[in-house]
């Protein structure tokens, strides 16, 4: 039977009623505000190929996604027109990014469509767990679907034009002959070799180290110069055989790799930091030394999965980091996964996984202790510690049973506190 409160008695709703129940939901909406952020973000990322393919890209998604879900709350809570709405900062810079990267400005689209239909269903999803009268919860759902839809409309107009805009003047500033050749090669569609090294005067027949470079701030002018001189300033710290060739990616990332000869380079991370440091706002992800048209495409796998681990928030202060560099290729795999990395992470450590500065002290003494060859004495060497120091964290750390070290395999525990180290507190409790 239809409530005479919630209708006008006559059957029909009104509309300051069906005003009343949007506000109340979207009040709740806003207190569910990051879960249903990070729902979008995980589901559109899933679905629309090419959006999980880097983490800048996920973190810059779950930035848009916010924009708009936190736009949308407040003009279902407030009843405001769509009509003179701007799309949010972050929103506009996806969609730069995403033109910068080539991702087609189809799956931009379809992301907002994809969004727009699961935040209708949530929407739903709440006005039947409310019990509401039949006609009263089908005016909800139609004044929300109808709102929604003309924001969804109103804001892709604005993106796709902004996405236009930036891919036409990127497409002028990276080159487009040269760029594409770079990719076909990379993810294996280009094969004409002798036509690569034509066109763009780099030889594959020899050593090559990968690099991805990228600022940790827009640059002023929106172009890649600066990050340009660093790659080559790298190339001249290794004593690179030849020019490096390098592609923009976007306006803060540069995929770059270096020529050798026949005798692969030593790469030591602590002291190319030095010479990165020479950017203020430079980082550097490098792969190990590789041979031939293959060695130039696992190189580069290999800078993207130490890359991966770098977008990790906490190890952003990290200069250089290296495939090479102990833990690194393992690692890489974890951060593929975080909440399964967490458990693990858990799971191996105990409370030496808690996210605190007691926990953080033990895990890095005993990390350095494992570094070491189980060493106390290197150990205090190394943190410029007291042996004694040492020994009373080392056994702090493994010798109570009821801490989950002692129960797990020494190769087990060192690698989890790798994981601590460069993931930080993306794997901590």
């Amino acid at each position: 039977m239809t409530d005479p409160a919630a209708t006008n008695g006559t059957g029909t709703t009104t509309h300051d009623e069906v005003r009343r129940v949007v506000g109340e939901i979207a009040q709740r909406f806003g207190d569910r505000q990051q879960e249903i952020t990070r729902a979008l973000t995980t589901m559109i990322a899933r679905e629309v190929a090419r959006l999980d393919e880097d983490p800048l890209l996920v973190e810059l998604l779950e930035a848009s996604v916010h924009g708009n879900i936190t736009t949308m709350i407040h003009v279902l809570a407030n009843d405001i027109p769509t009509d003179h709405l701007q799309p949010a900062t972050a929103a506009v810079e996806y969609a730069l990014r995403l033109a910068q990267r080539d991702v087609s400005s189809h799956s931009l689209v379809r992301a907002y469509h994809l969004g727009q239909n699961e935040f209708i269903r949530m929407f739903v999803d709440e006005v039947r767990s409310m019990d509401l009268p039949t006609n009263l919860a089908f005016d909800v759902i139609e004044n929300v679907s109808s709102v929604v839809s003309r924001y969804i409309d109103r804001i892709t107009l604005d993106v796709f034009d902004a996405y236009e805009k930036e891919r036409q003047r990127w497409s002028a500033v990276r080159g487009n002959v040269h760029s594409a050749l770079i990719h076909g090669l990379v993810e294996g569609t280009e094969t004409d070799t002798a036509a690569f090294e034509s066109e763009t005067g780099y030889r594959l027949d020899r050593c090559h180290v990968a690099l991805i470079v990228w600022s940790t701030v827009e640059p002023a002018d929106g172009g890649v110069s600066p990050l340009d001189r660093l790659v080559r300033g790298i190339a001249a710290h290794l004593r690179a055989d030849g020019p490096p060739i390098l592609t923009a990616v976007d306006r803060r990332t540069v995929w770059a790799w270096l020529p050798f000869g026949r005798r692969p380079p030593a790469i030591d991370t602590a002291e190319l930091a030095a010479v990165v440091g020479t950017h203020s706002t430079g980082r550097v992800a490098v792969g190990l030394p590789a041979t031939g048209q293959a060695g130039f495409c696992r190189s580069h796998e290999q800078a993207r999965a130490a890359y991966s681990i770098a977008m990790v928030q906490s190890t952003s202060h990290r200069r250089v980091i290296g495939f090479g560099d102990r833990g690194v290729a393992v690692v890489s795999l974890l951060a593929r996964n975080l909440d399964a990395a967490r458990a693990w992470v858990g799971e191996v450590l105990g409370p030496l996984a808690d996210d605190t500065e007691q926990a953080a002290m033990l895990r890095a003494t005993l990390s350095t202790y494992f570094a070491t060859g189980e060493s106390h004495l290197h150990t205090a060497e190394r943190m410029n510690l007291h042996r004694n120091t040492v020994k009373y964290r080392v056994g702090k750390a493994l010798g109570d049973p009821t801490r989950a070290p002692a129960t797990h395999d020494k190769l087990d525990v060192a690698l989890a506190l790798q994981a601590c180290e460069y993931l930080g507190s993306s794997v901590l409790r």
